[in-house]
């Protein structure tokens, strides 16, 4: 199946078929003459790597340590320096082939490097799949704040092999159905459905385009995040608070999304979400440090003057942006 994102100058296709990591040359489309730095992490099976890398004439491979506690000033000074020493232009070209943290990583460095060169994703975890991988979001963070040095540098292209998912935890895997559970609220009632009767696993396929769909939808009406883009923030402005107040690792950030999206639910389909979310197998509640969590809060990328936008849903399938301040977040967490 081929997505198209349609952003003028800046369009390109998703290709989501299951088996397309073994052929990620021919449906990238890059030419032999151009290099390719491959970034990935640690924690990426060898087995997708070496696919992707069979298909490239020329090509690096840059390595990071797996985890968030890598999306750093210093793994990306690592990325530009490698893509210095090896001599590469602006007719060359980055894939990413792993997680959110590799995404971020490998497409801010191609955003800045030499002010831009190509990117492709290959995103080989769930929530990268159904969320991160397109869009053209890339970011480093700094210290416990998510995301808050970065740019906007659309992929070229995107792949997504459903067949890749076989290798995850099960807690990772869980932990990526957290962004899709997200869209079915938001913006598709037929996503959230699947969820709410536990047939997420089994009906994945669906449930990875039904996701894409919604966030494709928001994207070529908002690129850069100046309107509707907001709503992909539903969950994350509490649950990236959630996240800085807990230890690397204690839990996953589609947990924290999980976590974040319940204090916004209106009453009305409060226990419905929920419900939906145990049957994920997500969690619904977590110890947190209240100063940590409003510290968080204070520097949320959607604050200004006037306060912070959050997501509110009172039904599902729909949403509101309300203004809101850090006291009346803390209040409803």
């Amino acid at each position: 199946m081929i997505i198209p994102i349609n952003l003028g100058e800046k369009s390109y296709e998703i290709v989501l078929e299951r088996g397309a990591i073994g052929k990620a040359g021919r449906l990238l489309g890059v030419s032999g003459d151009r290099k390719v730095l491959i970034v990935t992490d640690s924690g990426v099976p060898e087995e997708y790597v070496d696919a992707v890398a069979r298909s490239f004439k020329k090509k690096n491979i840059f390595i990071f340590p797996q985890g968030e506690e890598s999306k750093n000033f210093e793994t990306y000074r690592q990325i530009c320096e490698t893509l210095m020493d090896l001599s590469y232009t602006r007719k060359d070209a980055v894939v990413a082939v792993g997680g959110g943290v590799t995404g971020d990583m490998a497409g801010f460095a191609a955003a800045t490097y030499m002010r831009g060169i190509d990117f492709y994703n290959i995103p080989t975890t769930l929530l990268s799949q159904v969320d991160s991988s397109i869009g053209g979001k890339t970011a480093i963070d700094v210290g416990k704040i998510k995301n808050i040095i970065g740019a906007f540098h659309q992929p070229k292209k995107v792949i997504i092999d459903p067949d890749v998912l076989s290798t995850l935890t099960e807690r990772h895997f869980i932990n990526g159905l957290a962004e899709a559970l997200k869209a079915g609220i938001i913006m598709d009632a037929k996503l959230f459905e699947i969820f709410e009767k536990g047939e997420a696993k089994e009906r994945i396929d669906e449930v990875i385009e039904r996701s894409l769909m919604v966030k494709k939808k928001v994207v070529e009406e908002d690129e850069k995040e100046t309107g509707l883009r907001k709503v992909l923030n539903f969950g994350h402005t509490i649950g990236h608070g959630i996240e800085a107040s807990v230890p690397f690792g204690e839990l996953y950030h589609g947990e924290c999304v999980a976590l974040g999206m319940i204090p916004v639910c209106g009453d009305k389909i409060k226990s419905r979400v929920i419900s939906a979310i145990e049957k994920t197998g997500l969690p619904i509640s977590h110890p947190i440090d209240k100063e940590s969590v409003r510290k968080a809060l204070s520097h949320d990328k959607k604050s200004d003057s006037e306060g912070i936008t959050a997501v509110i849903c009172n039904e599902i399938g729909t949403f509101e942006f309300v203004n809101t301040s850090t006291d009346e977040l803390m209040k409803l967490i």
